[in-house]
């Protein structure tokens, strides 16, 4: 059987060799591969330039897969997906995207089955994207919530979230597409000591793209300046690529230029040794489906806060979510951290992330694409 995979991914080519910039690698289409002959995916190919460089090394080439290549204008994207998904056997389609959208739409008009992911929420994200997502935003949800009850089988990354807000009369469950190693019981030892350890300046830590407006960086900006006021004394390392520029001038504008540290992308291998060396992680995002970031601070014991959007508040505890947008709830609640809440936190956060190993949710995808393979074959 041949699957298309249709979302609104971006490859970067350079001698006929495709680079991934995000999770979609080997790794990922290797899970479809294991239940259908090939796979293709539906997607941009964009140049290499001084921006996108550091990206292509041996560890993000994608080598495993086709590409049916697409310019991004709206056009462009239905005459290619129409005729892609005339050409396959069935189609992985991974919302909210607009590929993923007219893929749906031809799929029901050729008949041809389709397997959904739901990974975030289409009103969080254009709402927060620009005035002309606030427009598009009832469309996209109400559109989004049709696709979704109708669909055959949907996998939804979070919990509880996106299933209230875009329920299915298909089958369904939850399946993270955060995936961690197995996680070692000295790393929450570890933290306990650092906590034991920390000095009068705490480190907070966000991993999300700088020149994101959405991922909410300004508010911690804006919360530790008003902390560092009463007397706190607050350090924000931020991991992420982007131009800087926008957050670097808000820091500045409130007096601590000085205090916010943009140490740009970083391979993800070393994302753990980032973590391991932070006292605080906080999510302050105003869109997201269930961030991964989150989930691997939580696994090397970090104390987190994060925003009450998307599946962050099935993560944490409720005292340590804020209302999304409001910093002022930020600063009481960094404001009250100690010794014993960081404690509790830290232990508690790990013990949580054991839900998220890598073999718990391997199986239950598996089966879960066994039985939508199984169910192609029946047709």
């Amino acid at each position: 059987m041949k699957a298309l995979f249709c979302h609104d991914c971006r490859f970067l080519e350079k001698d006929n060799n495709i680079y991934t910039e995000g999770g979609f690698d080997n790794k990922l289409f290797d899970r479809y591969l294991k239940h259908f002959d090939t796979v293709t995916v539906v997607a941009r190919l964009d140049n290499i330039n001084s921006n996108n460089i550091a990206n292509i090394c041996e560890e993000n080439l994608v080598d495993n897969i086709t590409f049916i290549p697409i310019n991004f204008n709206y056009k462009n994207v239905v005459a290619v997906v129409k005729k892609a998904v005339r050409t396959y056997d069935l189609a992985i389609i991974r919302l909210p995207s607009i590929v993923g959208t007219i893929a749906v739409h031809y799929c029901k008009k050729f008949n041809k089955p389709y397997f959904v992911e739901m990974v975030g929420c289409p009103w969080d994200a254009l709402w927060n994207y620009s005035r002309k997502g606030k427009l598009l935003a009832p469309f996209m949800y109400i559109a989004t919530r049709n696709m979704i009850k109708n669909a055959l089988y949907v996998l939804y990354v979070t919990n509880e979230f996106l299933q209230k807000r875009y329920p299915t009369k298909g089958k369904s469950t939850n399946c993270s597409n955060v995936e961690l190693n197995a996680i070692d019981e000295t790393i929450i030892h570890k933290r306990k000591g650092k906590i034991a350890n920390a000095g009068k300046e705490l480190v907070l830590g966000t991993a999300a793209a700088v020149d994101v407006v959405y991922k909410g960086q300004d508010l911690v900006i804006k919360a530790i300046a008003e902390l560092n006021k009463q007397g706190h004394n607050f350090r924000y390392r931020l991991i992420g690529g982007g131009d800087k520029t926008r957050l670097l001038t808000i820091a500045e504008a409130h007096g601590i230029g000085d205090k916010i540290i943009f140490e740009g992308a970083i391979p993800h291998e070393k994302v753990f040794d980032y973590l391991d060396n932070i006292d605080i992680y906080i999510q302050p995002s105003n869109q997201e489906g269930l961030p991964r970031a989150l989930i691997e601070a939580m696994s090397r014991g970090c104390p987190c806060i994060g925003s009450s959007t998307g599946g962050i508040p099935e993560l944490l505890d409720k005292e340590y979510v804020f209302t999304r947008g409001n910093f002022e709830e930020i600063v009481t609640i960094l404001a009250n951290f100690d010794v014993e809440k960081m404690n509790k936190q830290a232990i508690r956060n790990f013990e949580v992330s054991k839900g998220y190993a890598k073999n718990v949710l391997h199986a239950r995808r598996f089966d879960f694409l066994h039985e939508f393979a199984e169910s192609v074959k029946e047709r």
